[in-house]
C-alpha cells in the first residue's frame, strides 16, 4: 500500500512539472510574439504637441486637406494612397506621372467639406495627416476627428500653407514618414529661392513697390486682400496688394466691383482663371488700367497645381521666384525661370519637363 502511495505521489509530481512547463512555454511564446510588442510602433509628438503611437514604418498615408496631401506627394509619393484634389491641366498637359493621378479622390475637410470618416477608415492608412486650414480651434478639431478615426493616428500638421515657413512641415513630415533625404533636398531648393527673393526686395522703398491686383474668378472680380494666405506671394515678392476690401475667411475670393479695381489702378495683374485671362485684353472695361495698357497681365501657371494659390501649399514654392520676376524683371534678370522650373518639377513633382513643356507653363517674357 505504501509503495502504491509513493507511485501515486511521484506520478502527481511529474504531471505538475509537465503542467508548469507548458504554462511557462506559452508565456514565453506570447512574450516573443512581435505582433504583440511595442517594437512595431513608436511614440511621436505631432505639431500641436499631442502624443501619439504610430507604426515604425509608415507606408500608407492619407491627408484631410490638399496642402498636406501635396506635401506628402512631393516627399514620398508612393506612400500616398488617396488624394483630395483634381490635378489641373494646362494646354491639355498635367505634368504628373499617371500612377499618381489615378489615386482615388477621398475628399477631405477644408474649403469643400467632402470628407467621409468611414471612407478614410476603410482604406486602412497607417496615419492620417490633418492640416490646419485656419477654421476653428485646431487642437479641438484634431481630438474630435481622432474619435471618429478610431485607432488610426490623426497627426496634426502646421505651416503646410504658410509660404515663409514651409521648412517646418517639410522637415517634420520627412522625419515622420521616413523621407529625410528628400526633405533636405526640397528644403535646400525652397530656402535658396526664398532667400534670393526676400533679400533682393527687402530694400525697395515703399513708394517704388509695384502695385498688384490678384484677379480671381471667371470675370476677374473676386480677389484676396493683404493678410490673406491666398494672396501671400504678392508681399513675399515685395509687391503691394492694392485690394482694399474685406478679407473672406477660408476659401477667400471676396467679390469686388469694376469701379473698385479701376480706382486701385494696379501696375500688374496676376490672373488665376485661364478663361478670364483669354478675354482681358479685349475687354473695354479693363483697357484703361495700367497693367492692361502696359501688357503686364500674367496667368498663374496651372499644372499640376497652381504656382500662386489654391491650394496654398508647397506647390507655391516655384511661385515665389515667378512672382518676383514678373513684378521686378530687372532685379531678377539673372534668375533663369526655365531652369528653375525644370529643377522644381523634377525634385518636387517627380516629372522631367521638356523644353516645350516649360514653354507651355511660362509667359514668353520669362522664357
Amino acid at each position: 500500500m505504501n509503495m502504491q502511495k509513493k507511485h501515486l505521489i511521484l506520478l502527481s509530481a511529474v504531471i505538475l512539472l509537465i503542467f508548469i512547463a507548458v504554462i511557462a512555454s506559452g508565456c514565453t511564446a506570447t512574450a516573443q510574439n512581435p505582433s504583440q510588442t511595442p517594437k512595431n510602433t513608436k511614440t511621436i509628438t505631432d505639431m500641436v504637441g499631442r502624443t501619439l503611437d504610430v507604426p515604425q514604418n509608415i507606408t500608407r498615408v492619407l491627408s484631410t486637406a490638399p496642402p498636406t496631401t501635396i506635401a506628402v506627394y512631393v516627399l514620398a509619393p508612393d506612400k500616398l494612397i488617396g488624394i483630395n484634389f483634381e490635378a489641373n491641366k494646362q494646354n491639355g498637359n498635367v505634368y504628373m506621372p499617371a500612377k499618381y493621378r489615378a489615386l482615388p479622390n477621398v475628399g477631405g475637410w477644408f474649403g469643400k467639406q467632402t470628407g467621409n470618416f468611414e471612407t478614410f477608415v476603410s482604406m486602412d492608412p497607417d496615419v492620417i495627416l490633418d492640416g490646419d486650414v485656419g477654421v476653428g480651434n485646431f487642437r479641438t478639431t484634431l481630438e474630435e476627428r481622432q474619435q471618429k478615426f478610431g485607432a488610426i493616428p490623426n497627426v496634426g500638421v502646421l505651416d503646410a500653407r504658410n509660404a515663409t515657413q514651409y521648412d517646418n512641415s517639410i522637415s517634420y513630415l520627412g522625419s515622420l514618414i521616413g523621407a529625410d533625404e528628400q526633405a533636405a533636398s526640397l528644403s535646400e531648393f525652397y530656402n535658396r529661392v526664398l532667400s534670393t527673393v526676400t533679400t533682393r526686395v527687402s530694400d525697395i522703398p515703399e513708394k517704388e513697390k509695384v502695385r498688384v491686383y490678384y484677379a480671381e474668378g471667371p470675370k476677374g472680380l473676386q480677389t484676396d486682400p493683404s493678410g490673406s494666405m491666398h494672396s501671400e506671394l504678392i508681399e513675399v515678392a515685395g509687391g503691394v496688394n492694392v485690394a482694399d476690401c474685406a478679407l473672406t475667411a477660408g476659401m477667400g475670393m471676396t467679390p469686388v466691383s469694376m469701379e473698385q479695381v479701376t480706382k486701385w489702378n494696379p501696375d500688374v495683374i496676376i490672373v488665376g482663371d485661364p478663361g478670364f485671362f483669354g478675354t482681358i485684353y479685349n475687354d473695354t472695361l479693363w483697357q484703361a488700367i495700367p497693367a492692361v495698357k502696359n501688357h503686364r497681365v500674367y496667368l498663374v501657371p496651372q499644372s499640376p497645381f497652381t504656382w500662386f494659390d489654391r491650394p496654398p501649399g508647397v506647390n507655391r514654392i516655384i511661385g515665389i521666384p515667378w512672382t518676383a520676376k514678373i513684378l521686378y524683371p530687372d532685379k531678377f534678370r539673372d534668375v533663369d525661370m526655365p531652369a528653375l522650373t525644370k529643377e522644381f518639377y523634377s525634385k518636387f513633382y517627380h516629372y522631367d519637363l521638356t523644353d516645350n513643356e516649360v514653354n507651355t507653363l511660362l509667359d514668353p517674357s520669362l522664357r
